[in-house]
């Protein structure tokens, strides 16, 4: 029991520190100063006073590329879109207005063409009513000359018959007086002296 011997404590050289600086609720330098300073910090880096100068830089290059974008690419783009936008409503609105003027003339031309048709219409009924008129009158005069021709043949016919026959009857009546003289004086008479008497008795 005496031979026991107690051995000092040897240097524990792993990482370059000593066994005390190993020893439980100690860790290396470094460590404990990252983690003190994590401690320290306390909120966003952002509001930290010392990182607002990168912050305003950043934010400047950020603002200076997003304002060329937007005024050499997007703003042009957008301009020259709107620039064919309205290029294409003047032209579909001067287009839509020139086909309505055209439809317009149309259709005043066609109004016209329905106006002169109906005058026309009239003027050739007009002249159709008034040469139908004129050949009634026409075919009425022949048919009255040809009617007043068939009466004027027609009254000389009966005025030819009624001559005729009234000679038939003066010599039938002096044909009789002659015989009724003859009867009741038994003196036969002369053809001119019948004819005389009758005359004589006609004037009477």
């Amino acid at each position: 029991m005496a031979a026991e011997t107690t051995s000092p404590p040897t240097a524990d050289l792993r990482d370059g520190h000593t066994a005390a600086d190993a020893a439980p609720g100690h860790g290396p330098a470094g460590t404990t100063e990252v983690a003190a300073h994590g401690a320290d910090s306390g909120g966003l880096p952002q509001f930290k006073f010392e990182y607002w100068g990168g912050q305003i830089v950043w934010l400047f290059l950020i603002f200076a590329v997003l304002y060329t974008l937007l005024a050499k690419v997007f703003v042009p783009r957008l301009r020259k879109i709107k620039d064919d936008r309205a290029a294409t409503i003047a032209a579909a609105v001067t287009e839509a207005r020139s086909v309505q003027a055209e439809a317009e003339a149309q259709a005043a031309a066609a109004q016209a063409e329905i106006a002169e048709a109906h005058s026309r219409s009239r003027r050739l009924a007009s002249d159709a009513k008034t040469k139908a008129a004129s050949d009634l009158a026409t075919s009425q005069k022949a048919e009255d000359d040809r009617l007043q021709a068939q009466m004027d043949a027609a009254e000389t016919r009966i005025r030819g018959l009624r001559d005729q026959a009234m000679t038939n009857v003066r010599g039938i009546a002096a044909d009789t007086a002659q015989a009724i003289v003859e009867k009741l004086t038994g003196q036969k008479l002369s053809t001119a002296e019948v004819n005389a008497a009758l005359a004589a008795q006609g004037a009477v």
